[in-house]
């Protein structure tokens, strides 16, 4: 018995070791070691425990007790003696005293788990282009840090006054939002991965591209077959870091809208720069310019005009002269510079009110959250600014611009277009809960003492509550349902109350 109490002592660090850190391949191998020593150190347990099982007849007694393991309500410390609740059950329940038979049934799941990494570790070394990318995954920051990386560089104070300083600027806004976009295709990747892959390998894939350098650890299985994934002293479910996907995929779009208005914002004052410096150049240039014309030189004016006017009218005979194709072309030809320049103005007005009503849109939208009136409004200008970029023929000058804000528009348009679907759906939650919530209380009146109309009134209050539960904290009216949320829990705990006695 004393040997068993002494191996039983040693149960919290011997788990510890029972999980799966992916990264090198050669760490691992040592895991793969550490994991199969851990299970024969449990398998010695599973002998000592059959023992006194059978020579001592104590099936039901309690005597083994595994050592105090104290855990922790909202924060992991890392240390031997501190478990995260998210794999408590990993360790059972370390307050009570538990019976021999349940320690057996508890070293067995314990035993298939190291199995099971085992396998997973196996796969993974015999897959030589998943361990590439895995290796590669470890040179590159998380995608939580390469956010905050990005969101940091962009919070720029523009110098309004200098103008090399502001070029430089606005190429530095360029390449953030570049990376912004990359940081999104990134996301996606993920995201489509872990949530439809039905490999597990696939799935890992798409996990280490998420956390990167930081790397991660293949923890534990709930009780739901939920795979547990630890990375920095976190601990998170799959659908933990398909949550969190979404919430970067709304944090990227807000980014990717303030780079846009910093970077508009920083060209308006280059163009205001460039505008004024030609002034000064034009005002200077008239100053020096004095000029002084010769009788001389006016006669020779004169000859050169006349000259010209002779040309014309010759040019003009002799396209009389000329085939019909022939002429066609030449006149074409002679009117479409004056075509090209009215086309031209018509592309830069088009051009400078697709910027406006972008800068308004990115206006309308700072420091959220908004109502939906207001998301919807800057939607429709993203639109109408679209639709001008769109219309600009590439021969004009101002083409290569225009497909440039284009695409970011289309982005911030996109990005607009999801804002306004989750507050729509937020909004009907709020009123779908308020019209059960008076639904229910219409229950609770008309047949006070029903037992069915208090169970309709109950599970009326029990959808209210789960539909105002489910409004994102990122939309408008979630401090209405907030508040609005306690009163509805307690009417539910009332009812419930009644129909229980």
């Amino acid at each position: 018995m004393a040997n068993l109490e002494i191996l039983v002592s040693e149960l919290p660090t011997l788990i510890q070791s029972l999980k799966l850190t992916i990264g090198d391949s050669n760490e691992i191998m040592e895991q793969i070691i550490l994991i199969n020593n851990a299970q024969e150190q449990l398998r010695n347990i599973q002998k000592l425990i059959a023992q006194e099982l059978k020579f001592e007849n104590i099936n039901n007694s309690a005597i083994a007790t595994l050592p105090r393991i104290n855990i922790a309500a909202s924060f992991f410390i890392p240390s031997i003696e501190l478990v995260h609740p998210a794999i408590a059950e990993k360790f059972g329940n370390s307050e009570t005293k538990i019976s021999l038979t349940d320690l057996q049934s508890k070293i067995d799941s314990w035993i298939e788990w190291g199995y099971f990494l085992q396998a997973i570790a196996a796969d993974i070394l015999s897959d030589i282009q998943l361990v590439n990318q895995i290796n590669s995954d470890i040179n590159h920051l998380s995608l939580t840090a390469n956010f905050q990386v990005i969101a940091k560089s962009l919070n720029i104070n523009l110098n309004l006054d200098n103008f090399n300083l502001l070029e430089h600027q606005i190429q530095k806004i360029s390449n953030y939002q570049n990376e912004l976009l990359q940081l999104q295709q990134k996301l996606n990747y993920i995201f489509n991965t872990i949530k439809n892959s039905h490999s597990l390998l696939n799935i890992l894939l798409g996990v280490s591209a998420f956390y990167g350098k930081s790397g991660f650890a293949l923890e534990w299985l709930d009780d739901d077959h939920e795979l547990i994934i630890s990375s920095d002293g976190k601990f998170q479910e799959l659908t933990d870091i398909l949550n969190d996907c979404d919430f970067f995929h709304e944090q990227i779009a807000a980014l990717i809208i303030q780079g846009d208005t910093l970077r508009e914002q920083a060209e308006q004052a280059l163009k205001k720069i460039e505008q004024e410096i030609s002034k000064e150049s034009i005002i200077s240039q008239q100053v020096k310019r004095v000029p002084k014309f010769s009788t001389h030189k006016i006669v020779r004016l004169g000859l050169i005009v006349a000259s010209s006017l002779l040309i014309l009218g010759f040019g003009g005979w002799k396209i009389k002269e000329q085939s019909p194709q022939l002429q066609q072309i030449i006149l074409s030809l002679t009117r479409e510079p004056s075509a090209f320049v009215a086309d031209d103005g018509g592309a830069i007005a088009r051009f400078k009110s697709a910027q406006k009503l972008g800068m308004e849109a990115a206006s309308l939208v700072q420091n959220p959250p908004h109502p939906l009136k207001l998301w919807q409004q800057a939607q429709n200008k993203w639109y109408q600014a679209i639709k001008l970029l769109d219309s600009i023929p590439n021969e004009t000058s101002v083409y290569d611009q225009a497909k440039k804000k284009l695409a970011y528009y289309q982005i911030n348009y996109n990005a607009i277009n999801q804002r306004v679907l989750i507050e729509k759906k937020a909004l009907v939650n709020l009123e779908s809960a308020k019209k059960l919530a008076i639904e229910a209380d219409l229950f609770g009146q008309n047949s006070p003492h029903s037992l069915l109309s208090r169970q309709q009134a109950k599970d009326k209050w029990e959808q209210a509550i789960n539909l105002l539960e489910a409004i994102p904290e990122s939309t408008f009216v979630c401090i209405q349902a907030k508040e609005t949320l306690p009163i509805y829990k307690t009417n539910y705990a009332a009812i419930s109350k009644i129909i229980q006695n």
